[in-house]
């Protein structure tokens, strides 16, 4: 395998770092609706792909079965959540973010957006088309990881 140094070859412990540091840095930026991690971290889950079994959301969040019931219940009570019937089997619940849930993961965005357009308004013209360059081999990339990790309505395509 070329050493990581030689033009044009991909650094994959740099990438790391850069990747490590900058998600400390993003998460960080919302000034608005500041909550636990865990709890953003389920918000966004659930605007994002749409209702999941608690069993679903204890394993895409990395937590309890206990812990995400005792989150979910704190959720629901906060009018950020709400659980109903899953029709595919009715002794099953699936938990939903509500209108109040969505409009703070619809908040933060926004606050992350006006945040980072004033950092890449830092940026020299080509520092934004190189991080610009690279938008289509992440969102790559993150397509191919949920690929692998089987995730439901993960696209199947292979180059």
């Amino acid at each position: 395998m070329p050493s990581p140094s030689q033009p044009g070859e991909l650094d994959v412990a740099h990438l790391t770092s850069v990747l490590e540091e900058f998600t400390r840095m993003f998460i960080r930026l919302p000034a608005v609706q500041r909550l636990s991690f865990t709890t953003l971290s389920v918000l966004h889950t659930l605007a994002g792909q749409g209702p999941k079994r608690l069993t679903e959301l204890a394993t895409s969040e990395q937590v309890t079965q206990s812990a995400i019931t005792q989150m979910v219940t704190k959720l629901e009570r906060d009018g950020l959540v709400e659980r109903r019937p899953d029709p595919s089997d009715r002794r099953a619940v699936l938990v939903d973010v509500t209108a109040a849930g969505a409009a703070i993961v619809h908040g933060r965005r926004a606050d992350r957006i006006a945040h980072l357009a004033e950092l890449t308004g830092e940026l020299t013209p080509a520092e934004r088309a190189t991080v610009a360059a690279a938008l289509p081999a992440l969102a790559r990339m993150s397509e191919v990881n949920r690929r692998l990790a089987g995730e439901p309505g993960a696209p199947h395509r292979r180059r």
